[in-house]
């Protein structure tokens, strides 16, 4: 039994009494884009199931998405935390799962016929997103928004019904990485394309919308021409980051979270550990911006 399977056997077995929600006030979250600096997602869900707060609902872009997937299927923050924590430090693991829902070959880098490195984005969600996730949004214990770019239409694609994981899929689709999506007839690309922090679209469903923005910052290097992948995704970070910027000139969500991840890159899952510890003291931070929110 791997790691995956192990820890939702357990859960199974020996089920958490669920958080108890507070009936003073209601609460919507939107997680947002950034590969592994998503991570500290979870030390924010974290921080609101120790305080007793439940979400009526969540919206999430790309690795918001597959985070937000997990959590509104039940599973606890802190088993979403030992569960990402035992897959990414077994790095074996994780490249045998990547290595099954690669498509691309090497022979197409050198025929100009493609990427050798293209991940199948449903194969990818398929081995990454665990069991306890239903198969349809319909069966999630929290509402759940997942944002995809919709390619040809060139504008925001909302799923909220139906299939989950083509959704998911198709909202983690970073471009040059991972295939587009063909779904319900559209081709479809990651959401942080057009919409990298969708709080706009919680704004009816609580009282108090959080936003976690982790698309800003460097990853630390301030000089010298990056690596070929440094540019890329670095350079769809900082479009992300503009569009942020821009709706929230236009309506900010009640309260803006911002950890402490803008050193690591995108595809730095390996660092998890140096990640969550990084991002350590937003835990304390959601807790005091919710407090003064309870009263």
């Amino acid at each position: 039994m791997d790691d995956v399977a192990h820890h939702v056997y357990e859960r199974r077995r020996h089920p958490r009494p669920p958080v108890v929600p507070r009936p003073d006030v209601s609460v919507a979250i939107a997680l947002g884009s950034g590969g592994a600096r998503g991570l500290a997602h979870i030390l924010v869900l974290e921080a609101l199931d120790e305080l007793g707060v439940r979400p009526t609902a969540i919206a999430g872009a790309s690795i918001g998405s597959m985070v937000g997937a997990v959590y509104a299927a039940g599973m606890p923050a802190r088993e979403i935390h030992a569960l990402v924590l035992s897959l990414l430090h077994n790095r074996g693991e994780v490249m045998k799962r990547l290595f099954a829902a690669r498509v691309g070959r090497i022979a197409d880098l050198f025929g100009g016929l493609g990427n050798p490195v293209l991940i199948d984005a449903e194969l990818f969600v398929e081995g990454f997103l665990p069991d306890v996730v239903p198969p349809n949004f319909e069966d999630l214990a929290i509402p759940l928004q997942v944002v995809a770019t919709d390619y040809w239409d060139r504008g925001e694609a909302v799923f909220d019904k139906g299939p989950i994981r083509p959704a998911v899929a198709a909202s983690v689709a970073i471009p040059g990485l991972i295939r587009p999506v063909q779904h319900d007839q559209q081709v479809l690309v990651d959401g942080g394309a057009v919409n990298p922090l969708p709080f706009d679209l919680l704004r009816s469903k609580a009282d108090t919308v959080i936003a976690v923005d982790i698309t800003g910052g460097h990853a630390g290097e301030t000089g010298g021409v990056p690596m070929p992948f440094d540019v890329m995704f670095g350079t769809l970070q900082i479009m992300a980051s503009s569009i942020v910027g821009e709706k929230l000139k236009a309506g900010a969500p009640d309260i803006l979270i911002r950890p402490n991840v803008d050193a690591f890159r995108v595809l730095d899952f390996f660092r998890a550990t140096a990640i969550l510890k990084a991002a350590g003291p937003v835990k304390d931070e959601v807790k005091r911006r919710m407090e003064a929110v309870l009263g």
